[in-house]
């Protein structure tokens, strides 16, 4: 009988040895004898065809076709049934090969190299990754390996985060590793690429105490230290790159010193070839591990081809009889191999129902240079047998990813404690603003100020002081449950303290506009009482615009915790770590929308205050006798506000900044409203002791004269000191005009000798001569057409500076009314 053979330096040695053993056997094929024929394919399947080619047209006929390589026994186990033969590798892993459609004659005594993957996911398992990379070859033994592993650590809830692959070159795949942080890499490549890969590896520093590579055991020990022409890196690069690195490899030597069906122990097969080979290293000589499954891929085929004796004899036919045409003979082969179960030197020889041997893994890492077994896993009892003499670079097993620490940043709490002092403060002023006006409510100064909306102002800035709390309230300082109702604080307090504070100095400054600054036609309304109900009928209709947005706001779209990531950051210490800024906000599906309308209703009040402000400045009132000061607050709270709104908004990622903008504007414009509104009336009643009411200033004094009554008389002394002041300059000038009277009728009497015909002339003087010139007032006016005061002007000069109108020469009375 006869075997096509395109084995491996090892592998051929190992099987002429089974073959020598079973054609000395007495009880295996005592009629036959095998002799086994072989070509090396190079595992090029080119160089397969052509040797298949001369094995199959060439005699003697061949009963079985054993490959090797994955590739070869794809080309070889397709084609073999149109021949009827059976295949039968000892070398290939391809799990392509367990499709019984597509190759219904074949057998394998490697195990399929998915007999890799639950070992893999069981340790992904054990040091609790659950992100992992891929890099292979693209070959169809890599691919469909790695498509079952996708589905398997798919099932376990392990994510293959990257996949990457290569044909000869694996620069930018390798690359790719790093750009996406691969760190669990499972890497599926023969030999030659596997330096290749390392190469790269080694030039990206994809390796150390933050990576773990994934490796196929079968490579020879000293893969890593042959000299490549193919690479650029030293042997030195090379040990340094695949340190730490853990393989999985089908156990092909079997552990336990037990004697199978060719009478010897797994260490006494390894004595023997290591004579046949004669010396040579076993690290340097290919297929020296696969040797165990060739050994036993001999005595498999001869202990079935034994089994097929009898069936066939009972048929009338021998194996001799077997030629290219002849099914028969082959499901007979096929029926003994698929039933073929024995102790063999790699362990105990089963197939499954896909011809593919079951066997369990070695699981082996690199230390120090060299391969330490590390643990046994058999998949199908879903046993794993750990040794624990692992050994990392690190502390242990690395994460599978950076880890990614989430950080909350929290406010300053200096900067919150000392704007918390600046708004208990603040409150404090504002009590004793309240109390001073409730107290002194009976004052006619307070009175005439509408105590009752400055009491609606000093309550709304409390509010709104209190509101500087809960604003810098965060996750430091109560639970993520409870930070809900802290939002809702913040919302409430704020809202209805602007509307209680700003609304009634609205109110104020609104009616005042609306009273005083009116056509002449219109002015005999202004002497109406102002009454009360109608400024706080003003103050609750927005009262209520604000108290309604709010309940609507709160209805339909709650405010509620977000949290904003940032950037990640890396530490400063060496850590494999990432810190994650969070901060959280107080937010709801449409904040935009609902701060667009709150900010533009707000805008538009402050703007229109501003307006009404400037509009009243120079009126003056009694009625309402603090609206200039209410107008000042108003300047100052509109200008905060239409400032600090937007700029919160665009510092809301900087929790700092953020909160001292919003907290230091609520906290000035509470303290500017409160000092201007009332600091000047306590000033007032301090320094001119208006502290009693009008009752009690009518008891003192006797008198039912109020604080209206000294004003207006108070004016009126004013007016007439003013007059008398007029009346003074008026006389002085009639002094300085009856003094140039005088010169000039002294100059007329020199130039006139004859005072007696100048007394004649004058007393025939015509007496219009004596009157004024035309426009002016007759000098001849009765006393009581004079004001008082001038009617009177004659008792504060003395006599002698009076000078009576006779005295007064005609001819110069014309000169007092210039």
């Amino acid at each position: 009988m006869s075997g096509g053979w395109p084995g491996g330096q090892a592998c051929m040695p190992s099987a002429q040895m089974a073959l020598d053993l079973v054609n000395n056997r007495s009880d295996i094929l005592p009629d036959y004898e095998l002799e086994l024929i072989h070509y090396d394919s190079m595992c090029d399947p080119g160089e397969a065809t052509k040797l298949l080619y001369d094995l199959l047209y060439t005699e003697p006929i061949k009963i079985v076709l054993m490959p090797g390589c994955s590739g070869v026994s794809t080309l070889v186990a397709e084609a073999a049934r149109m021949w009827n033969l059976i295949v039968l590798s000892y070398g290939s892993s391809s799990p392509a090969l367990s499709n019984r459609q597509r190759f219904p004659t074949f057998f394998r005594t490697h195990p399929s190299a998915t007999l890799h993957n639950p070992t893999r996911v069981q340790l992904f398992q054990k040091w609790k990754w659950t992100r992992i990379a891929t890099i292979q070859q693209t070959t169809e033994v890599f691919t469909s390996t790695l498509d079952d592993l996708e589905q398997r650590v798919k099932e376990a809830g392990i994510e293959i985060s990257v996949r990457q692959s290569f044909l000869t070159d694996p620069a930018v795949a390798v690359k790719n590793l790093k750009r996406q942080d691969a760190r669990i890499i499972v890497g599926l490549f023969y030999e030659t690429e596997a330096r290749k890969v390392f190469c790269e590896v080694y030039k990206e520093k994809l390796y150390g105490k933050k990576y773990v590579w994934f490796l196929i055991g079968w490579y020879a020990d000293n893969w890593f230290k042959i000299k490549d022409p193919a690479i650029n890196c030293t042997a030195e690069n090379m040990a340094e790159a695949v340190e730490g690195h853990v393989t999985t490899e089908i156990v092909m030597l079997n552990p336990e010193t037990v004697r199978g069906v060719s009478n010897l122990t797994s260490q006494e097969f390894l004595a023997a070839l290591m004579s046949r080979l004669g010396g040579k290293n076993p690290e340097e000589t290919g297929g020296f591990q696969e040797a165990p499954l060739a050994y036993d891929a001999v005595w498999a085929l001869a202990l079935a081809l034994n089994k097929t004796v009898a069936p066939l004899k009972a048929k009338g036919r021998r194996l001799e009889d077997f030629n290219y045409n002849n099914h028969d003979i082959t499901s007979e082969i096929y029926r003994a191999l698929n039933t073929s179960s024995f102790e063999g030197v790699s362990g105990q020889v089963v197939f499954d129902a896909q011809g593919s041997r079951m066997a369990m893994t070695l699981i082996e890492q690199l230390q120090g240079g060299s391969y330490k077994k590390i643990g046994y896993y058999d998949s199908s009892q879903k046993n794993l047998s750990w040794f624990g003499n692992d050994v990392w670079i690190g502390a242990g097993p690395p994460a599978d990813r950076t880890v990614v620490i989430e950080e909350y940043r929290f406010l300053s709490q200096k900067l919150f404690a000392a704007v918390s002092v600046f708004a208990g403060l603040g409150i404090l002023l504002g009590i004793v603003c309240l109390t001073f006006n409730i107290y002194n409510g009976n004052v006619r100064y307070i009175q005439n100020s509408q105590p009752y909306l400055n009491n609606m102002t000093a309550v709304g800035c409390m509010m709104a002081l209190a509101a500087v709390f809960p604003l810098g309230i965060d996750g430091h300082h109560v639970h993520r449950s409870q930070f809900p109702v802290v939002c809702q604080f913040r919302l409430w307090l704020l809202g209805l303290g602007f509307s209680l504070a700003y609304g009634s100095m609205f109110t104020k400054i609104w009616w005042v506009h609306t009273l005083f600054t009116k056509k002449d036609e219109k002015k005999e309304k202004k002497k109406q009482p102002l009454e009360p109900w109608k400024l706080y009928a003003t103050v609750g209709v927005l009262l209520g615009i604000d108290f309604l947005s709010l309940v609507i706001w709160q209805g339909v779209d709650p405010l509620h915790i977000t949290v904003e990531k940032f950037t990640k950051e890396a530490p400063k210490e060496d850590l494999d770590v990432l810190i994650q800024p969070l901060l959280e906000h107080c937010s709801s599906e449409k904040m935009n929308t609902w701060l667009g309308v709150v900010y533009g209703y707000k805008g538009l009040l402050l703007l229109l205050g501003i307006f009404l402000a400037y509009e009243t400045k120079s009126v003056s009132t009694e009625k309402i006798n603090d609206h200039r000061a209410v107008g000042m607050a108003i300047y100052n709270v509109a200008v905060l506000c239409l400032i600090t709104a937007p700029v919160t908004m665009i510092l809301s990622s900087q929790q700092d900044a953020s909160f001292a903008f919003a907290s230091l504007a609520i906290v000035f414009s509470a303290y500017i409203t409160l000092v201007v509104l009332f600091v000047p009336k306590m000033r007032r009643l301090i320094t001119r002791g208006e502290w009693q009411s009008e009752q009690q200033d009518t008891l003192k004094t006797g008198s039912s004269t109020n604080n209206n009554d000294e004003e207006k008389s108070r004016q009126l002394e004013r007016e007439n000191r003013e007059l008398q002041k007029i009346i003074q300059e008026k006389e002085e000038r009639v002094s300085a005009l009856r003094n140039q009277l005088a010169e000039r009728q002294a100059l007329r009497n020199r130039r006139r000798p004859s005072s007696g015909q100048n007394q004649n002339h004058n007393a025939q003087a015509d007496p219009k001569s004596l009157l004024p010139p035309p426009g002016y007032p007759n000098p001849t006016m009765d006393n009581h057409s004079m004001p008082p005061s001038f009617s009177n002007s004659s008792n504060l000069y003395p006599a002698e500076s009076k000078m009576g109108r006779n005295h007064c020469h005609n001819s110069q009375i014309p000169l007092l009314y210039k």
